[in-house]
């Protein structure tokens, strides 16, 4: 089709440039020395091509391939509006995770991304690809933000509740009757959550929201769902919950091609025109009741 429409053009610019060419007019010296004065060409206009059916069938068939590629330019991020009057213009979001913060099938549009442009608000993107909240190396969540995140004032913390450490059958793990970072077992993934949490809220003085994938099976995930709807109750944190709501995930197949490159990884579809919304809609709610 590409090379259809290219030959259509070919011939179009060829058409005009010989009609300028047999056309032409100027202007110069006569014998004398003197200016002779312009002559308007007579052109005859160059006819543009009627669309035939079958370039129209073309087109048709162009539009649908892109509505159909969930990363293609109609899901593009700088289409998103500015939401005016939010509670986060001009602020700082800070965003921590691993490849669905980071936006791993979606050529690095995410989450963050999503609220960056919605809310016109300043981004600090913390997401590395493979890690995990149980700290149990140096690319760990926990390690991750006390080494890499330097910004003096956030006024939103988001964490992504990681896939991997389900992936990896790490140690769940129990929540503390303490509040104090020394009483957290960080290589659990409960311990680590409460000490990103506890370090967020002491460092910052912002509010702390952990957002979950969206429904996918895997019952350690869902224990983890669990756990952080449990850490909410303690921490009165916000939890943005795409695992729980079965009207949600109620996707047909064809939706689900265009949003998700995986069972875990959106494209930008899937951010900009599912997650996105919805993960807005909870965070705003939370924002209107937990803040002044």
């Amino acid at each position: 089709m590409r090379r259809h429409m290219l030959k259509r053009a070919s011939l179009l610019i060829a058409a005009a440039m010989l009609a300028v060419a047999a056309g032409g007019c100027g202007s110069g010296k006569t014998d004398e020395g003197e200016v002779s004065k312009a002559v308007p060409a007579t052109q005859t206009p160059v006819a543009t091509p009627t669309p035939t059916e079958e370039d129209l069938e073309m087109e048709r068939e162009y539009n649908e391939a892109l509505r159909l590629n969930g990363n293609s330019k109609n899901y593009n991020f700088s289409d998103i509006q500015k939401l005016e009057g939010n509670p986060m213009e001009g602020k700082t979001l800070c965003v921590l995770g691993s490849s669905v913060a980071y936006g791993a099938s979606s050529n690095g549009d995410a989450v963050g991304e999503y609220f960056e442009k919605r809310f016109g608000c300043k981004l600090v993107k913390e997401a590395v690809s493979g890690t995990t909240l149980a700290n149990l190396d140096d690319s760990s969540y926990v390690a991750r933000l006390l080494n890499n995140v330097t910004e003096e004032k956030v006024d939103l913390f988001i964490c992504q509740l990681s896939t991997n450490d389900a992936t990896k059958n790490l140690k769940l793990g129990e929540i503390s009757e303490g509040k104090n970072l020394s009483d957290f077992d960080q290589k659990t993934v409960i311990g680590a959550m409460e000490y990103i949490i506890r370090y967020a809220q002491t460092t910052w003085n912002c509010p702390v929201a952990f957002f979950t994938g969206s429904y996918y099976k895997s019952e350690n995930y869902g224990k983890m769902v669990e756990a952080l709807k449990a850490l909410s109750d303690k921490w009165g944190i916000c939890v943005l919950n795409l695992y729980d709501d079965p009207e949600f995930n109620d996707l047909t197949e064809e939706e689900r091609s265009i949003y998700m490159s995986d069972d875990i990884h959106p494209k930008r579809a899937g951010y900009r025109d599912w997650w996105g919304p919805e993960l807005e809609r909870q965070l705003l709610d939370y924002l209107k009741e937990n803040t002044k």
